[in-house]
């Protein structure tokens, strides 16, 4: 049985003095990094929190991001990372659905979040006083590998978005999944790009913790300064989405460093265009090019598409790859039978890796959640070595940039627009964020002159950036419907996808 205090507990023994993080203002070891965190939990406590409670973290990465990633649920506490990118309506949401008691934060504009939790721990003043002024606490007392370790919110098909229940083993089963899948050592350096608050983006933390290995913290991507990282600090490791990728392999085709020393860049949330490939690895020479695929649901490592950057003339690039050690991939039909290879059905995943649920949302977790194995809303199929390749969405979703964006997140705000009378949004090809939100609406009668630029200003006060429309088109008759009533959205895509043979990029 393992939590997640076990993994610093084996650095600490095997490399207490070992460089553990570096972000721009400090360096800490293993040893430091055992005590900062056995503080923080200290320190928790001595506010009120116990076990259970939700310790929310709404900022940017750092290395008290990473301490308290790793402690609060170290401390028998729930941590909760929030999406920096949300509005205001958003994070108040998760705020008051997930009950968090206290919020960790760089923010200075809060408005009414203050008001929503007990105490507010500014980052990192009142972070670092709250650490000088508290003793050390027990690390993993009582622990149970069940319990619930984290809270990610994800974006939810009825407006409303959820908070998925990781426990313990599933981040731990990550983790060894990750190590199996690519295996590192002490020696390892590896960038945290990413944001934190993804499952994604906090991915590999607990696997270089476990193995020892040093983790340079970027507190918001920027290709100029992770290159720059790179070279300063020999990295060898780095995950990314492909916006990243891009945008490092423009920079470096630009203004060239010594980046010699990598030796893996890592991407998922979103597939890769095969020019974002190519550029990529003329970039990186040395690097192996790893996809990888999953879900917040499934902690989120699910497949690895390995060597990537040799497979741009192979049919296999446009797959997920295989699956991970720890978990099963199948597709299926309606009723849950396994279908042959080749034939299109539901992602269906099984395994360590599939959350508890989602929190306080019984219905909509035995929706997705069936004989303990995951159903994704993706459609796709195997082949018979095994790749998984997927063809379309069942949810009504778009991935933008590596960010999930419901389309009922998006047709709400709309609809709170006094002129629409009905609206759409779907996601487009685009070559930079691989699908980008489009929206369609109907105007009231009389609303003759209706200005989409108004719209997506509208939008923009209700939710996050990424999920607002970059375009939207008004259309004076009633969206296309099939016979119950329901919108007939690959009416409104088909035009922008045309003969592609598949509706995902």
């Amino acid at each position: 049985m393992h939590t997640l205090i076990d993994p610093l507990r084996r650095a600490v023994q095997i490399a207490p003095q070992k460089v553990a993080l570096v972000d721009s203002s400090t360096e800490i070891s293993y040893a430091s990094l055992w005590h900062r965190c056995s503080l923080l939990v200290g320190g928790l406590r001595k506010l009120g929190a116990g076990k259970g409670d939700r310790i929310a973290i709404l900022a940017d990465n750092s290395h008290q991001y990473v301490e308290s990633y790793i402690a609060v649920p170290a401390g028998s506490m729930v941590v909760v990372p929030l999406n920096t990118r949300h509005a205001m309506p958003e994070l108040a949401y998760a705020l008051k659905d997930s009950g968090s008691k206290i919020l960790l934060t760089d923010r200075t504009d809060l408005g009414e979040l203050s008001d929503l939790v007990d105490h507010v721990i500014s980052l990192p003043d009142d972070y670092e006083s709250l650490l000088a002024t508290s003793t050390e606490a027990t690390l993993g007392e009582n622990p149970d590998e069940n319990a619930v370790a984290g809270l990610f919110y994800t974006g939810g098909t009825t407006g409303a978005s959820k908070g998925v229940m990781l426990s313990h083993r599933n981040l731990i089963a990550n983790a060894l999944n990750w190590l199996a899948t690519v295996p590192q050592s002490a020696d390892d350096r590896s960038l945290l790009m990413a944001p934190l608050f993804h499952a994604a983006g906090s991915n590999g933390i607990l696997a270089a913790v476990w193995m020892g290995a040093s983790q340079i913290v970027l507190s918001a991507f920027d290709p100029k300064a992770a290159l720059d990282l790179i070279e300063q600090h020999r990295i060898n490791i780095a995950l990314g989405v492909p916006t990243m990728l891009a945008a490092m392999a423009e920079e470096q085709h630009a203004r060239p460093r010594s980046t010699g020393t990598i030796e893996i860049l890592a991407h998922g949330g979103s597939p890769i265009a095969t020019e974002v490939i190519r550029r990529t690895s003329s970039a990186f020479p040395s690097a192996q090019m790893i996809e990888v695929y999953g879900a917040t649901e499934l902690s989120p490592l699910t497949t690895v598409l390995m060597n990537e950057q040799d497979l741009v003339d192979d049919p296999r690039a446009r797959s997920c790859g295989r699956s991970v050690v720890g978990c099963s991939v199948s597709v299926c039909d309606s009723t849950g039978n396994d279908l042959p290879c080749g034939e299109v059905g539901e992602v269906v995943i099984s395994g360590t890796n599939v959350m508890l649920g989602y929190w306080n949302k019984e219905a909509q977790t035995a929706a997705v959640l069936k004989q303990g194995r995951y159903w994704t809303g993706d459609l796709g199929y195997l082949d018979a070595s095994g790749y998984l390749f997927l063809v379309d969405r069942s949810k009504d979703m778009i991935v933008s940039g590596g960010e999930n964006v419901y389309s009922t997140e998006v047709e709400e705000v709309l609809y709170q627009h006094p002129a629409v009378l009905e609206a759409a949004a779907f996601g487009v090809p685009d070559d930079k964020w691989g699908e980008a939100v489009h929206a369609v609406v109907v105007p009231r009668d009389g609303q003759k002159d209706l200005d989409p630029s108004a719209l997506i200003d509208f939008c923009r006060e209700y939710i996050a950036g990424y999920k607002v429309p970059k375009a939207i088109d008004i259309r004076y008759e009633p969206l296309p419907k099939s016979g119950p009533g329901k919108v007939l959205k690959r009416e409104l895509r088909a035009p922008f996808w045309g003969d592609s043979d598949r509706a995902v990029n």
